[in-house]
């Protein structure tokens, strides 16, 4: 075999060098969950979406927020990724579907999620009594929030009354200003250093708002949930996620605490502060203590779309997906407590809003926000998830753009 010229062998090699490259670019466009398509998919239109960039970039013109990421898309690709702004005050690094956010209270649905995959398994029932995995539970008490006086509870709180937080278990910041609620604060430190465990049998001692079952309490339900996952799957929550759904699904960026390595990736808000989620600490919030990245959450959200599968991985059956997006804000359920009065209502795990409340054949959609500014929503009836993330805490009010303004935007902008 004749002898290849040095001209040859740097032609050669150079092929050789695109090839791979070219093949590991292909490589992660398929690993990547954002495969963008024309907006037109989704019936957007180009004028939509500079409407929507430039209210938008309102809010970060007007020092409400840093940057922010708006996305839509379904099981044929993403037809809007619009970001603007930076990742935090003094640093000139763009928002883009890698930056890390505290997403607080979307945690809750995938604990809910991870909740129903181990009642598939036969870990969990929700007809369990909480008692059984925690016993301090067993001897419950309802506190009269105006005299501090207390009786004894006459239901059983069971596992689904932590996933449709109808417990009557209470958070402080959502009883403020009263008895109970300074009764949380004070046996619950705010540090994060009880362990899961140690928060479970903490809070079980603690007195209930309401009968479980008989109202709707935004609290630390998906926080005992948590716990009790533990102890039925004898397990770290971690562990559990990772295994039940985020290896399954990909979601490597999407942890309780972050790599110090990826600290530069970190959104944080130009207003106040947020706790530091590079240091570890005892209690994994099931209830918002996780951190994800748009490129995360997309697998999540595309599963819950395409009726819990994504790209092969099953994570729940279709059967008990639908189950868990069913109403359980029932007529003989008070909504005295509940954020969106008679508006909307809340299934296991997943907020439940009217695509449009003058037409109940319409469709809903199901989803959460975080406390941080976050938002995602599932929308089969339109085919559709949106996920809009940004980082805020406090700072002036009246910001033109949030995640409820996102989830109007889209809407409208789809239904046109």
């Amino acid at each position: 075999m004749k002898a290849l010229s040095m001209p040859q062998m740097l032609r050669h090699t150079a092929l050789a060098t695109a090839l791979l490259l070219g093949s590991a670019w292909a490589a992660a466009q398929d690993s990547s969950s954002i495969k963008m398509i024309d907006a037109d998919n989704f019936g957007i239109s180009d004028q939509e979406i500079a409407e929507i960039r430039a209210q938008m970039q309102a809010a970060v013109d007007g020092n409400h927020i840093a940057g922010a990421l708006l996305l839509v898309g379904n099981d044929d690709g993403v037809g809007m990724l619009e970001t603007v702004g930076t990742q935090g005050p003094g640093d000139d690094t763009p928002i883009d579907a890698q930056t890390i956010f505290r997403i607080y209270s979307m945690t809750k649905p995938i604990i809910s999620v991870a909740a129903m995959s181990m009642v598939e398994d036969g870990l969990l029932s929700v007809e369990d009594p909480v008692s059984k995995y925690f016993p301090e539970f067993a001897e419950m008490q309802i506190i009269n929030n105006e005299t501090g006086e207390l009786r004894p509870a006459e239901n059983v709180m069971t596992v689904e009354h932590l996933l449709t937080h109808k417990s009557g278990l209470v958070q402080s910041i959502f009883a403020a200003g009263t008895r109970l609620g300074e009764m949380y604060e004070e046996a619950l430190p705010a540090d994060g250093s009880l362990s899961n465990r140690e928060f479970g049998a903490t809070i079980g001692q603690l007195p209930l708002l309401f009968e479980p079952g008989t109202a709707w309490h935004y609290g630390h339900s998906t926080d005992t949930l948590g716990a009790v996952l533990e102890v039925a799957a004898g397990q770290p929550l971690d562990q559990i996620l990772n295994e039940r759904i985020f290896e399954p699904l990909g979601m490597d960026e999407t942890t309780f605490f972050v790599d110090p390595a990826k600290s530069a990736r970190i959104a944080e808000p130009i207003h106040g502060e947020m706790t530091d989620n590079t240091v570890a600490r005892a209690h994994l919030s099931g209830g918002g203590g996780l951190n994800s990245t748009t490129e995360d959450y997309v697998r999540f959200a595309q599963m819950l779309l395409n009726d819990g599968e994504y790209r092969g991985a099953r994570i729940l059956e279709e059967e008990t997906l639908e189950w868990m997006k069913e109403e359980r804000i029932t007529p003989d359920v008070s909504r005295e407590y509940f954020f969106y009065g008679n508006r909307g209502g809340w299934s296991m795990g997943f907020h439940l809003q009217p695509n449009d409340p003058a037409n109940p054949d319409a469709g809903s959609n199901f989803g959460w926000r975080g406390i941080g500014g976050s938002l995602f929503a599932v929308d089969p009836y339109n085919d559709y998830f949106m996920i809009y993330m940004e980082q805020k805490r406090g700072g002036p009010r009246g910001a033109p753009f949030d995640n409820s303004t996102a989830q109007r935007v889209v809407q409208q902008a789809i239904s046109n």
